[in-house]
């Protein structure tokens, strides 16, 4: 059930976006301009150049495609809590990291609240290449280092009685500008839901890394949901809180534009955005220069049908 907070805000918003002769696909299209530089580039280096972590390859999930250069991935990036366009990568740094904790409550046996160097400890890491599908129709191939969603699932014992799980994402209005175009009020802080079988596939991971290193502050750091099989949206970032429930979830995206935005999310070649189509995709930076695009079918479940098609069957 949606909260009576969230349904008033949606509908503040979108009386104000009414009067402007918008809808919500603005917010998400308005920042899917191509961009043909990051700015800087030795200070978007610095950016990625994290603390380097150890974690072997996991080779049962692996991509017929190179990598998305780490340059280009780590300029390329949606954080609305940051603001509404694709290089964040700058307003993202001021995102405070020190005495991080992830709260995991709710229906579940074992309650814990972790820091970040106990979840690194208690959860052996690895490293998977993944597709990644932004509903805005780009992509990436992308290496994360984390872990899988199941081990935590393990440790914190879910009661029967918990059906979903929601993820609620860092938000600090004093340090948290948000997106600068839009009128009316937003459903912060960012939250995510998924099924308990979904967090319990093999495929759902928390990432603490990408490219061999920690998760520099535009990808989500210290902590990000990555789910291949969905759009990216449903990757909360910069987790500062996990709970078990018994009821689906109202989600940001979701609360917002229902019919833009599902709860499920998976990507469907088949369904279209009320927008665009979900036919084909973007990929970034497989061209001679940087902000190139290649043009590619897109697969349903972003090519991961055989690991998740049963849970929709």
């Amino acid at each position: 059930m949606t909260s009576e907070t969230v349904f008033y805000q949606r509908r503040r918003l979108l009386k104000g976006l009414g009067g402007m002769g918008i809808g919500m696909a603005a917010f998400s299209t308005a920042s899917c301009v191509r961009q043909s530089k990051t700015g800087d580039p030795s200070e978007l280096a610095a950016t990625f150049k994290t603390s380097r972590l150890e974690a072997e390859r996991n080779t049962r999930y692996t991509v017929n495609r190179s990598a998305t250069p780490q340059d280009l991935a780590a300029g390329y990036n949606n954080f609305y809590e940051f603001g509404g366009n694709k290089q964040i990568w700058k307003a993202a740094q001021k995102l405070p990291l020190n005495d991080w904790q992830v709260e995991v409550t709710g229906q579940v046996n074992n309650p814990r609240t972790y820091n970040v160097d106990d979840l690194k400890q208690r959860f052996p890491l690895e490293e998977r290449i993944y597709r990644f599908r932004c509903v805005e129709a780009w992509a990436m191939v992308v290496p994360w280092v984390g872990f899988p969603m199941r081990a935590l699932l393990k440790e914190v014992e879910p009661k029967a009685t918990a059906k979903f799980v929601r993820f609620t994402s860092f938000y600090d209005p004093a340090v948290c500008p948000g997106p600068g175009f839009l009128p009316g009020s937003l459903p912060w802080p960012y939250t995510e839901g998924l099924s308990i079988a979904e967090m319990a596939n093999e495929l759902a991971f928390f990432a603490v890394g990408i490219y061999g290193r920690e998760l520099p502050k535009q990808h989500g750091a210290p902590l990000r949901m990555v789910l291949p099989w969905k759009y990216g949206f449903k990757g909360a970032k910069s987790i500062v809180k996990i709970e078990f429930l018994d009821q689906q979830p109202a989600t940001f995206w979701n609360s917002l534009s229902p019919n833009e935005y599902g709860f499920t999310a998976n990507v469907d070649p088949k369904v279209p955005h009320p927008r665009w189509s979900q036919s084909q995709e973007r990929l970034l930076g497989t061209g001679s220069n940087s902000y190139a695009w290649e043009k590619q079918p897109t697969l349903p479940y972003n090519g991961y049908e055989e690991y998740v098609g049963k849970l929709y069957s």
